[in-house]
């Protein structure tokens, strides 16, 4: 068995509000192998968003640890979290977080840009037509559904060949419908670019389309959560 993409342990991370400390997370132990489709299943407060940002460099824990390929992320330097935010991690979050004033394309274009990576706009055109937005390209955010404009965050996320997506509450913005196939189409194109994928979402329906479910309760894994990798 090869190691663990991810190896995380005793991971906590608290805030004070006032005198109240809140415990987003709690202790979380948790292991996730290289290309698996896991769903971090809860209710608002749970610790989801508070994991997938950990998990994504985004912040750092209060105490314990998080190990990426190996790699010792709470003790890497700032430099160093910002390269893996970059190249290796691609993320998707429920308001789209475009740029209304950039075209499909060009919203794209702006994630490839910083990566020096050769011919961007004919990636970022390729990646267009991976998610069926080939002829919706050169349209603003404005003009485009709901479900186009997760769509251009997938591109936009997939296009550096990430090795993790992380998407917080990607359908959050969208009807069942739609979110059913954002969620469908998210796994299908990361099990095609080799990208590990973790899906925070509170919806049961949409989490049980993944292969591996995490249910959260109260900042910790509930009892029986963390299956087999």
């Amino acid at each position: 068995m090869t190691d663990p993409q991810y190896k995380v342990n005793g991971l906590s991370k608290f805030f004070q509000r006032g005198p109240t400390t809140v415990r987003a997370l709690d202790g979380v132990d948790l292991e996730i192998g290289a290309g698996e489709f896991v769903a971090l299943e809860g209710p608002s407060g749970s610790g989801k968003t508070t994991l997938l940002q950990l998990l994504g460099a985004l912040d750092r824990p209060s105490s314990g640890d998080v190990q990426f390929e190996g790699r010792d992320l709470v003790r890497l330097p700032d430099h160093e979290l910002a390269a893996l935010r970059l190249r290796s991690f691609g993320f998707v979050f429920q308001q789209f977080n475009l740029i209304p004033t950039l075209t499909a394309l060009e919203n794209v274009e702006a994630k490839l840009a910083p990566t020096g990576v050769d011919d961007i706009e004919g990636r970022a055109a390729r990646m267009l037509d991976e998610v069926g937005l080939a002829e919706r390209a050169h349209h603003l955010p404005a003009h485009l559904s709901g479900g186009e404009q997760q769509r251009v965050a997938i591109a936009r996320a997939l296009s550096v060949e990430p090795r993790v997506v992380l998407a917080d509450e990607p359908t959050g913005n969208l009807d069942t419908k739609t979110g059913g196939e954002i969620i469908d189409l998210l796994a299908g194109l990361a099990a095609e670019h080799g990208s590990t994928v973790i899906v925070a979402t509170h919806d049961p329906s949409l989490a049980a389309r993944a292969p591996r479910r995490l249910a959260m309760r109260d900042g910790r894994l509930a009892d029986g959560a963390l299956a087999a990798v």
